[in-house]
C-alpha cells in the first residue's frame, strides 16, 4: 500500500480490532473520523521507515484512558494540532510522519485521521504489534530509546508536556493527567527520529491490519478464514455466561467468563482483563497469557468484540496467538509479560504451557 483511501478504512479497522486483544478503543468511532478526514483532506500517504530522512520526526500518537470512558468523551480535532505544535516549539522544527503508538483498537485506525488533518503521512508501523495497557509496554521501551518526553491534550484543551526519568514514570505521570482529564486524553510519547525508529519500532502493522480485515471480508467462512490468516488457535466457541467489570485508575479492568457450546459443551473458559484480554484460564490451566494475543470474536462473522462491549449472551470465540517476537524476549516480557501486570506466573509461549508447578491458576498470586 502506498496510500490509504476512504475505501480502505473499514478493513484497517476490522484488523485493528482483532489486534487490540479487546482494548485500544472501540474502531467504530475512529473509523468513522479516518473517513471523514480522508473525504475533507485527501487520501493518507503510507510510508515506510526507509522512505524517510534520517532526521525526519517520528510523532506516535495515541488516546490514552479507560475504553468504557472514550464512548462517552469522543476526542475532538483540536488534539493532534496541539500536539504537533508543541512538538515544532519543543524541536524547532515540524513532525515529518504520524505513527500509530498502538495499532490496536481504535489507535489503530484514529491516527489516519489524526495524519490526515496534519497533512502528514503515515507510517506503516507501531510501537507494540497489538494493544497494551500502559505507556512503557512499546517496542520503544524495549528497545532501550529514552522515555524522557511525553505530551498530552484534551478535549477541554490543555496541554502537559511531561519531562520523566524513565518509562514506568512516564506511565504513572502520563495516567495521573489522564484521570485528571476525565480518564481520556491524546498522547504523543517517544517523538523520536527515523534513525532512532530503526529496529526500535515494529514495521509494517498498517499493512498486515488492513490484511487481516480482508481476511473475513467475503470468506464463506469467515472464522476459518480469520484464524488462518493469524495462524491463531482457537480456544473455545461458546456463549457469554458473566461479565465483571469496573473502571478504576484509567483502565477497565475484570474478568469474563465463555461457557463452552457445542462441540466445546462442558467446558468453561475465563479471561482476565485489564483493557486488554491479559490471560485465558480453563479449569485452574493457563491456556494462553500476555504477551500472547487473545481476542473475543463474534463466531459467525468473526468481528472483534471489545472489552468494554461484552455482554451477556454473546455467542463469540476466543482465538490466541503468538506476539511479535520482540515481547518474547527478556526485556519484552519485563515489561509486557504476566508479571508486569501483577500475575505471579512465568511466561510459557502459547501451546507450550505445560502441566505442574507455576502453571496453575489457583496457585498464582494477582
Amino acid at each position: 500500500m502506498q496510500q490509504i483511501l476512504a475505501d480502505d478504512v473499514a478493513a484497517l479497522a476490522r484488523g485493528c480490532a482483532v489486534l487490540g486483544t479487546g482494548g485500544g478503543g472501540d474502531v467504530r468511532a475512529g473509523a468513522l473520523a479516518a473517513t471523514r478526514a480522508i473525504g475533507e483532506y485527501g487520501p493518507v500517504p503510507l510510508v515506510q521507515l526507509a522512505d524517510l530522512p534520517a532526521d525526519a520526526l517520528v510523532v506516535p500518537l495515541s488516546a490514552i484512558g479507560a475504553p468504557t470512558v472514550s464512548h462517552e468523551m469522543i476526542h475532538g480535532e483540536d488534539e493532534p494540532r496541539r500536539i504537533a505544535d508543541e512538538v515544532e516549539r519543543l524541536f524547532g522544527r515540524p513532525p515529518a510522519a504520524v505513527m500509530s503508538s498502538e495499532i490496536g483498537g481504535s489507535n489503530g485506525v484514529a491516527p489516519v485521521a489524526w495524519a490526515a488533518r496534519l497533512g502528514l503521512p503515515l507510517l506503516d508501523a507501531d510501537g507494540m504489534g497489538r494493544a497494551f495497557p500502559e505507556v512503557q509496554m512499546v517496542s520503544m521501551y524495549v528497545a532501550g530509546l529514552p522515555a524522557d518526553l511525553v505530551i498530552m491534550s484534551d478535549v477541554v484543551g490543555n496541554v502537559v508536556t511531561i519531562r520523566p526519568v524513565d518509562g514506568l514514570w512516564s506511565e504513572r505521570l502520563a495516567r495521573a493527567v489522564c484521570v485528571a482529564s476525565g480518564s481520556s486524553a491524546m498522547m504523543a510519547d517517544y517523538v523520536l527520529t527515523a534513525e532512532q525508529a530503526r529496529g526500535a519500532v515494529i514495521e509494517g502493522t498498517v499493512t498486515r491490519a488492513v490484511e487481516i480485515g480482508l481476511a473475513t471480508e467475503h470468506a464463506a467462512d469467515p472464522l476459518a478464514a480469520l484464524e488462518k490468516t493469524l495462524g491463531a488457535v482457537r480456544l473455545i466457541t461458546g456463549r457469554l455466561s458473566d461479565v465483571e467489570r469496573r473502571t478504576s485508575g484509567g483502565f477497565v479492568k475484570g474478568t469474563a467468563v465463555v461457557e463452552g457450546t457445542d462441540a466445546c459443551r462442558g467446558r468453561t473458559l475465563t479471561l482476565e482483563i485489564q483493557n486488554e484480554n491479559l490471560v485465558a484460564i480453563e479449569d485452574g490451566r493457563i491456556l494462553a497469557m500476555v504477551p500472547d494475543l487473545i481476542a473475543v470474536v463474534d463466531s459467525e462473522t468473526a468481528t472483534a468484540v471489545q472489552t468494554e462491549a461484552l455482554r451477556y449472551g454473546q455467542r463469540v470465540a476466543v482465538l490466541a496467538w503468538a506476539c511479535d517476537p520482540l515481547w518474547r524476549t527478556p526485556k519484552g516480557l519485563e515489561t509486557a509479560g504476566p508479571r508486569a501486570f501483577g500475575y505471579d506466573l512465568d511466561y510459557r509461549p502459547l501451546g507450550e504451557v505445560p502441566e505442574g508447578t507455576g502453571t496453575s491458576w489457583e496457585g498464582a498470586e494477582r
